[in-house]
């Protein structure tokens, strides 16, 4: 073994979102699937291609590729067939008429400065102007009424510009020219920063299967709609790592092995479709992880799995005692539970928050460095064996609090660690095909990659409350489906509903501790979903789901889209 492969580190980014469009209607209610679409998975795709050495492992959830899809066929749909824009704020780019009532332009604008002020609204002096005018509109609602439409296009136009990836931005001549404008964009200009988007769009999937093609990433996926399975599984799972939270009235999901089974099958058939393969490896949604679940990975054919560091920290307690949970090169091994062959790995909960919470206001160079010289420390430590370190983390959220969108951070760690003497970047397929070293638990305490525990997503009064709501949609669900009066289609339809109502993502927001704007967001579309279900079943919706359920006061750090591993005081 030559001394470059001593220490493999494993770049795993996770890229998700939830369901924001109303299956029924067909309208999106949010727009970070393609926002971050032309930001962030352009960006992540083009520093691997540009790094011959560079390589990752990249997680997508089924339901992500699905409203990618669909944004591609939205924006050909519009350029060539004339056909709406179901998202409003894309839609809002290219409107020839642009919303002329107070409270509607109010809208537009709030939504214009849904992006962070310091590295992207300040960076660019018109973008900045338009802030600031739009800021005393947002206090002066009543000036509102002295809003030209030459203010909004520009502001709809710098809001997208904003968002385009960092290395579109330095080779598009096209960008270039707009930044240079600056103002007084013409339908024209809108039209063509939507082709710009619509090309961006549309490359997204097959850029991330070429470079699986050239070996430089696994691809590997989140089951169907990204549920909590253990919880699924079993509620009360929740207890092993938290044992006095309060659970929801309901005792038991109903029917939570079959609803896991069909959101890994229908993973697969939605993953195997656009990428043209199997994944190998899951990255369960939000790293969570029970025994049962493992044991469920495995029988559908997955080599491995991950979660958090903390998750591993519990289980070496439960399995082996306080010297072994408190190991140092603990994560520095793959792990497989009793007698099942499924190995999980855990992310070295240190390391990649640094990434998410620390080097965004370092010097990109400094932060490299710094990362770099960690790993040398932790490969000299350990020289001689055949160990991994999982680096796992947010593939989207992350960047936009670094300048250029991590531009010259990401370029540079990624030729720092694929040139360097004593790291190999790896996979976590071809580090079980180099047999690095396995180590066994014969317990697993059910947690995620957050604090170790369920308690992102269950415990809280409002995310309990959401749990019930659920527990009540499945019920009526399977009442419905085993009355006989849905045809195949009816079911189909509704199955899909339920899936989207199962995802991680509402119970991540519920709770006080989440900032207002989010926390309506996203409770409000959670009960939409509920809503629809119901109706999709031929049922009346419960009164309560006409009623906000949750709502946020706090000012959680980045706004709650991330959390750390590991609880701070």
């Amino acid at each position: 073994m030559s001394v470059k492969e001593e220490l493999r580190v494993v770049l795993c980014w996770h890229m998700h979102q939830p369901q924001y469009c109303d299956l029924i209607s067909g309208e999106y209610k949010l727009p970070w699937t393609y926002l971050h679409a032309i930001k962030d998975y352009v960006d992540m795709a083009a520093h691997i291609e540009a790094v011959p050495g560079a390589k990752a492992v990249v997680n997508f959830a089924p339901v992500l590729l699905e409203q990618l899809d669909d944004y591609v066929a939205q924006v050909s749909g519009y350029l060539r067939d004339h056909k709406a824009i179901r998202d409003p704020l894309l839609a809002a780019l290219v409107a020839p008429v642009l919303p002329t009532h107070i409270q509607q332009r109010a809208e537009l604008v709030n939504n214009c400065l849904r992006v962070n002020r310091m590295r992207v609204i300040d960076r660019f002096p018109a973008y900045k102007r338009l802030a600031s005018l739009a800021d005393h509109f947002s206090k002066h609602c009543d000036d509102m009424v002295y809003v030209g439409d030459q203010f909004l296009s520009d502001l709809v136009f710098w809001y997208h510009l904003g968002w385009i990836a960092e290395t579109v931005r330095r080779d598009d001549i096209r960008m270039q020219r707009w930044q240079e404008q600056g103002n007084n964009f013409s339908l024209h200009d809108r039209r063509e920063l939507l082709v710009l988007i619509g090309e961006l769009l549309s490359g997204v999937i097959e850029r991330y299967a070429l470079l699986a093609d050239r070996g430089q990433v696994e691809l590997s996926m989140t089951p169907y709609a990204h549920p909590i399975i253990p919880l699924l599984l079993d509620i009360n799972s929740a207890r092993e790592a938290m044992p006095d939270t309060e659970l929801p009235e309901l005792s038991a999901y109903p029917g939570g092995e079959e609803r896991v089974n069909w959101h890994i099958r229908e993973g697969f058939n939605v993953f195997e479709q656009y990428f043209q393969r199997k994944p190998v490896g899951c990255w369960p949604s939000e790293g969570s992880v029970s025994e049962p679940t493992l044991a469920l990975l495995e029988k559908h054919g997955f080599r491995w799995a991950a979660s958090g560091e903390t998750v591993l920290r519990n289980s070496l307690r439960e399995s082996d005692g306080d010297k072994a949970a408190g190991a140092a090169d603990a994560v520095l091994k793959g792990y497989r539970v009793g007698t099942g062959k499924l190995a999980c790995f855990f992310r070295d909960d240190n390391l990649s928050d640094k990434i998410g919470f620390e080097y965004s206001t370092w010097h990109a160079d400094d932060a490299v460095a710094n990362f770099v010289h960690h790993l040398e420390e932790i490969a000299k430590a350990n020289a001689g064996r055949k160990l991994a370190l999982p680096i796992i983390l947010d593939g989207e959220n992350a960047w936009e609090h670094f300048p250029e969108n991590g531009y010259y951070f990401l370029r540079g760690l990624y030729k720092a660690l694929a040139t360097h003497p004593t790291l190999s970047l790896s996979t976590f397929a071809e580090c079980l095909d180099d047999d690095i070293e396995i180590g066994s638990l014969s317990e697993m305490v059910s947690g995620s990659w957050v604090y170790g525990t369920f308690s992102t997503w269950i415990g809280d009064p409002d995310k309990n409350r959401g749990w019930d709501m659920l527990g009540d949609a499945k019920l009526a669900f399977d009442k419905a489906c085993a009355s006989g009066n849905l045809d195949s289609e009816q079911v189909v339809a509704a199955e899909l509903q339920l899936a989207i109502c199962e995802g991680s993502d509402w119970f991540w927001w519920f709770g006080d501790y989440n900032p207002a704007d989010s926390v309506s967001d996203f409770e409000s579309l959670f009960r939409l979903h509920l809503s629809n279900l119901y109706q999709l079943i031929g049922q009346e919706a419960p009164e309560y789901l006409a009623h906000a359920f949750a709502r946020g006061t706090g000012q959680p750090t980045l706004g709650g889209v991330m959390r750390q591993g590991q609880a701070r005081d």
